[in-house]
């Protein structure tokens, strides 16, 4: 099952749209154009203020940064 995760490598600010673009198997650039324009063509601060709900509300996807991890 696929679970929806910030980016911890394909992050431009926190990782939101890099995480949706590897949920819905979509380049992260092409969520990014179609965020901004979503936020231009409707009202600027509901965009931004659902960015940083997202980025508060989706955990992070740490898999990346554990993986040289090893226990002693």
């Amino acid at each position: 099952m696929k679970r929806l995760l910030k980016s911890s490598t394909d992050k431009k600010i926190s990782g939101v749209c890099g995480g949706l673009g590897k949920y819905f198997d979509v380049d992260s650039t092409v969520i990014r154009l179609i965020f901004v324009l979503l936020t231009l063509c409707t009202a600027v601060f509901f965009g931004i203020i659902v960015y940083i709900i997202l980025a508060l509300v989706i955990p992070e996807d740490n898999s990346s940064s554990n993986d040289s991890f090893t226990k002693e």
